[in-house]
């Protein structure tokens, strides 16, 4: 595994966009839990990492030049050692309010939602991975705007300021193209998953 961007911000900070971006900039997949979904053989090694037991990154994120959003964003700290090479991706919303609605509205409230039996394993793991990487209280909106901070507050404390990008959507190509040395497309920066698009996509849940 060589990635080149590793994405510690978590779910609603523009990470579908951003996976679009890196796969257009970098030339490869950029991994994102859209992947979990399409891959469901990897929702055991997931919760083998949740666990702690996963013994090879490479099992999952051995094909891919990039990865944001969670799963991989509570795992930043072992694939920030793992890939010493790559940027680090903070992605963020302009506040934690705006972060809190959007996930609130689309990511949370999913995970609740009556889902189809080959679905419950992803998300037994998602639960797992909140619980012990983030908060098990998503539905307490100051917890979870909390958690969101202290999260943020962990990838700025520990990753070297020359290693750190931190981005939001407004931000679009230019920061990611500087950092990452590559040039600026002469296109817009892509727009994808909004609120709207996760619930169409979704079927309202």
């Amino acid at each position: 595994m060589a990635l080149r961007v590793v994405g510690a911000g978590v779910g609603r900070t523009g990470t579908n966009s951003l996976k679009v971006a890196l796969e257009q900039l970098l030339g490869g997949p950029c991994y994102h839990m859209f992947e979990v979904m399409q891959h469901p053989e990897h929702v055991p090694l997931w919760s083998q990492a949740v666990r702690g037991e996963l013994g090879n990154w490479d099992e999952i994120l051995g094909d891919y030049v990039a990865a944001v959003d969670w799963p991989v964003a509570s795992f930043w700290p072992e694939l920030v050692e793992a890939n010493p090479d790559a940027l680090v991706l903070l992605s963020t919303r302009d506040s934690a309010d705006t972060w809190w609605t959007s996930a609130h509205n689309t990511i949370f409230t999913f995970m609740t939602a009556d889902l189809p039996p080959e679905m419950h394993e992803w998300r037994e793991m998602v639960v797992a991975m909140m619980r012990t990487r983030f908060t098990d209280r998503l539905d307490d909106e100051a917890e979870a705007k909390a958690a969101y901070g202290r999260h943020n507050e962990a990838v700025r404390r520990a990753v070297p300021e020359e290693r750190l990008l931190e981005w939001q959507p407004a931000d679009g190509w230019d920061p990611i193209c500087a950092a990452l040395s590559v040039p600026v497309p002469d296109e817009p920066f892509p727009v994808t998953n909004t609120t709207e698009d996760f619930l169409k996509l979704r079927g309202g849940a």
